[in-house]
Order: structure tokens, then sequence, then C-alpha cells
């Protein structure tokens, strides 16, 4: 696959428009039973070991974020196509979902997310914990339960910071995701 040099412009009809690099997965020779593994990029602090369990498995990488992120460091690498969206709400969500197919992995801490995920693809959060068909109506309901309580003036607690045992136990469930070797190079 030959580092992409060409951008497009995708428009979603509404005049928000979506460019990224010409690297997408039918013109790069990808096929529906390789594993692509989708970066929620708005804020993922294991990008960097993403990355590397992608490269070591040759599996291609799409990272998505809103215009408020750079990704400009990650642009032109091999096996890594960067996708800057608009500043709507849930714009890099919606972007990531309309890219899986059954074998994608999604890498998100946005429950969100991985709920519209699932129905397509597999998803993981940050800290490791693999999102499941069979409990995440119940993640869904209780973060909508903490978002009332939010809006009616009370508190909840925020997540624990992260350490640097999230970081190995999401490691070890991004090998055990098994993702299959696609077409890069080398």
């Amino acid at each position: 696959m030959a580092k992409p040099t060409a951008r497009r412009q995708e428009g979603h009809g509404d005049g928000r428009s979506i460019s990224h690099d010409a690297c997408l997965r039918d013109e790069a020779g990808y096929t529906d039973s390789m594993t692509t593994i989708f970066i929620d990029a708005d804020a993922c602090p294991v990008t960097r070991e993403t990355l590397s369990i992608a490269r070591a498995h040759k599996v291609p990488v799409v990272m998505i974020a809103n215009g408020a992120h750079n990704l400009s460091r990650y642009a032109g690498r091999v096996g890594v196509e960067t996708v800057q969206v608009g500043s709507g709400r849930d714009t890099a969500d919606f972007a990531i979902v309309t890219r899986l197919h059954s074998d994608d992995i999604v890498v998100t801490g946005d429950t969100g997310l991985a709920a519209m995920a699932l129905g397509r693809a597999r998803a993981i959060n940050y800290r490791g914990r693999v999102f499941a068909p069979e409990t995440i109506d119940m993640e869904l309901a209780l973060r909508h339960a903490e978002q009332q309580h939010r809006r009616a003036g009370g508190r909840t607690r925020g997540p624990a910071p992260f350490q640097a045992e999230d970081r190995e136990r999401f490691i070890e469930a991004l090998e055990r995701q098994n993702p299959r070797p696609g077409a890069l190079p080398g």
C-alpha cells in the first residue's frame, strides 16, 4: 500500500464535509475479511500502543477525530489513514460507524459509539474492557441516569486517573482480539 498523497472531501449533505487521505479501504485493496482497527482519536490515551499492535499484526488503522484535534503527526504513515471530521456532536462517531465491517475493532472510551459499533464490529475501551452486546444496554442506561443526575445539579464521580496498569490491560485485551493480518507491506 502506497503512502496516501491525495486528499478527498466527503460531504454529509448538510453543508459539513469530511476530509481524509485517499487511502480508503477499497482503494487500498482492503477486503471485508481483514481486520481494520478504528481509533476514536478524540482524546485517545492508547494511540501509540494501538499503532504498535496494528503494525505487528500488519493490520490497517483508521484514526478519526473532529477538527479540534491534530492528526498530522500520523498522516502519511504506512497503514494509517487519518480522517478529520467537522466539530459537530458525535460527528467522529458516525464517521467511524459508517466505515465498519464485521471483523473490525473500534478503540473508544465512548459507550455510545461502542453500542453503535457492536452491531457491526467489536469495541474495546482504553482501559482494556471489551464491550459486549449482553451488557451494552445496561451501560447505556447507567450513562443516561448519570447524565440526568448531573443535569438536575447532582454530582457523579468521574473516571479514575489513567494508570500504567490500564495501559497494560488495554494491550493484553487488544492482543486477545486477535486482529487478522491485512495487506500492509513489510
